[in-house]
């Protein structure tokens, strides 16, 4: 059980930007892989490892343990970028909406929509999920529609400060979802 803990605080720590990946990789990232997948771990998403070094170094190790390892691209991401990207990912590409941070907001933009369609026009091997912005039935419904479906974050983390279950942060997420 500790193992776990000190897994998630990892993790999190990762993500809340305390530790970087000189930290992650100092504990042995073998041994990470092995530890995501023995307590049910599917996949990893380390954003600020780039998609060359991933392929020459972590990439044998993420397959050893049949763990899918996704990588993101944004509106800024060159086409050939994303075909490389799309070569090295497996499970999903993570579509970030914007070059910004994540959060709600209202609606998607015409040059988000037109980034949106134009990653849909490449038809990729690996299916695409849009993340970043996500937060109404709206944006949604403009990430489905030109993805795989859409990764909502921020107002997840709202809906559950928000509500006293995380049964009733689900139901308030999926009300504004469906509109």
């Amino acid at each position: 059980m500790l193992l776990i803990i000190v897994f998630h605080y990892v993790i999190t720590c990762i993500f809340a930007g305390n530790i970087g990946l000189n930290g992650l990789f100092a504990i042995n990232f073998e041994n990470l892989c092995k530890k995501a997948v023995e307590i049910g771990i599917d996949g990893i998403i380390l954003p600020d490892l780039p998609v060359d070094e991933y392929n020459a170094e972590y990439r044998p190790i993420v397959e050893k343990y049949g763990l899918d390892f996704i990588h993101l691209i944004t509106p800024e991401t060159s086409d050939e970028r994303i075909r490389k990207i799309d070569e090295a990912s497996s499970g999903f590409v993570y579509m970030v909406s914007s070059a910004g941070t994540t959060g709600a907001q209202n609606s998607f933009g015409q040059s988000k929509q037109d980034y949106f369609k134009r990653i849909k026009a490449m038809n990729l091997k690996n299916p695409t999920l849009v993340g970043f912005g996500v937060s109404n039935h709206e944006t949604f419904r403009a990430a489905a529609d030109n993805s795989c479906g859409a990764i909502v974050g921020s107002q997840f983390i709202k809906e559950l400060d928000a509500n006293p279950t995380i049964e009733d942060a689900v139901n308030s997420l999926i009300k504004k979802i469906k509109g």
